[in-house]
């Protein structure tokens, strides 16, 4: 299937203009702005695409309503149905309540209570069924059958893509010389509709697709190369096993996309983290994908791989739970070292905490938590462990801290985010 010219020719430049003429007044026409912080962080000329902007908070609604809007008039009285963990459904729900269209959405169970909601927010009738989208998606081609209704693929449908591909044509009319375009991929359709319409205005641009580590299908399917994966990343949105059938004709040419990546989860929580706290914007985990195969890693090598470029990203969605984005923030404090937890060794006597109290205080520590344990897995009975957390400005006002207690004499840990310790007693440095 994967060589099959029918399929590619399915999706061409023409068709994404004229999903674009159909579209406009129905969907936002988001900025693609430029970031100097984000720039300066990655050596990269950096250009977003604020697709979290739309109504919907995400790009999907561009295919959505492009697919409605092709729809016989039979077709729209039956109604629609199709299977997402999110974004295709409130896309799909609120054009089509607009337009007067029944939508059904079966969803995994795993998808975010936000996404749930904001979908019966805007018509959508929702199921829950499976653990992942490809459980769900065989449910709905039962219920399609079962009841007469019109599938609409989140991704492996060409007018799907086609609408998906009205944002590379935006991107290029606000940043006409974007040395490439950086695609979160999930199932497809997005870089689809993005390399077609992208590589026929700017034959030289490249298209880099990413994936997370935890879902590589098409990394693995373009490169040769089988990654373990799993089974939960925080980039639900694009947590695909299953490539489609007419979006890896585009995705696995070299013609349309040049390069696929994948990224691990902790630089997607950076990435969102970055987002948040320098753009001002909410993304969430499959929306951050794409800045966070930018971020450079200790080796540099991916700063390497864009430094100077002009690169366009495309922030796909911001529908993120509230819960979920809580602890990236936290998570993203501890390995930035602004907020850290030590297990301490005090003599179980009157005044020891105090005592090790005034060194946090000389270090302008901010004592957030205070625990005692003096039972379970104490040296003596004269002695407590006592976990402390606490925020400072920085690693570096950290590891002074740090310094200060071992050079006190006080026997500690370093606890890092897997709620591991480190090195028993003495232990300074960062986390694992």
């Amino acid at each position: 299937m994967a060589d099959d010219p029918a399929l590619t020719a399915a999706l061409t430049i023409d068709d994404v203009r004229a999903a674009a003429g159909r579209i406009a007044g129905a969907i936002v026409r988001t900025p693609t702005l430029h970031s100097t912080t984000l720039s300066q962080i990655t050596g990269a000329e950096v250009y977003l695409k604020f697709e979290n902007q739309q109504f919907t908070a995400a790009y999907k609604e561009r295919g959505a309503l492009n697919a409605l809007l092709l729809l016989t008039e039979e077709q729209r009285q039956r109604g629609v149905i199709a299977a997402s963990a999110g974004n295709h459904s409130q896309g799909l729900s609120y054009h089509g309540t607009r337009l007067g269209v029944p939508v059904t959405i079966v969803m995994p169970r795993t998808t975010p209570t936000v996404k749930i909601m904001q979908t019966e927010s805007v018509g959508g009738k929702v199921t829950l069924e499976g653990e992942t989208f490809d459980e769900a998606y065989e449910y709905a081609r039962s219920m399609e059958k079962q009841l007469g209704l019109t599938f609409v693929h989140p991704f492996d449908d060409p007018n799907v893509a086609a609408g998906q591909g009205t944002v590379a044509l935006e991107m290029l009319e606000d940043a006409p010389d974007l040395d490439m375009i950086v695609v979160p991929v999930g199932g497809g359709g997005l870089i689809s509709g993005v390399a077609v319409a992208a590589k026929a205005i700017r034959p030289d641009i490249e298209i880099i697709g990413v994936q997370t580590a935890e879902f590589p299908a098409f990394y693995s399917l373009v490169t040769g190369k089988k990654l373990p994966g799993g089974t939960v990343t925080l980039a639900e949105g694009i947590a695909v096993k299953e490539p489609g059938q007419f979006t890896r004709t585009i995705v696995s040419d070299p013609a349309f996309v040049d390069e696929m990546r994948v990224v691990k989860e902790y630089a997607i929580e950076d990435a969102i983290s970055l987002l948040l706290d320098i753009e001002k914007t909410v993304v969430e985990g499959a929306g951050a994908t794409g800045l966070a195969t930018l971020l450079p890693p200790s080796s540099g090598a991916a700063r390497e791989r864009f430094k100077g470029k002009k690169v366009g990203v495309i922030l796909t969605g911001g529908n993120i739970d509230q819960r979920f984005l809580a602890n990236v923030i936290l998570r993203n404090l501890v390995r930035s070292g602004r907020i850290a937890r030590v297990s301490v060794m005090l003599d179980d006597r009157a005044g020891a905490l105090s005592r090790l109290a005034e060194i946090f205080t000389e270090h302008n520590a901010n004592i957030i938590e205070v625990n005692h344990q003096r039972v379970f897995g104490n040296l003596s009975v004269k002695s407590t462990q006592t976990d402390i957390e606490f925020e400072v400005r920085d690693l570096k006002s950290r590891d002074r801290l740090l310094t200060a207690l071992e050079k006190a004499g006080y026997r500690f840990d370093l606890i890092n985010l897997q709620g591991n310790k480190g090195d028993r007693f003495n232990r300074v440095g960062a986390e694992d």
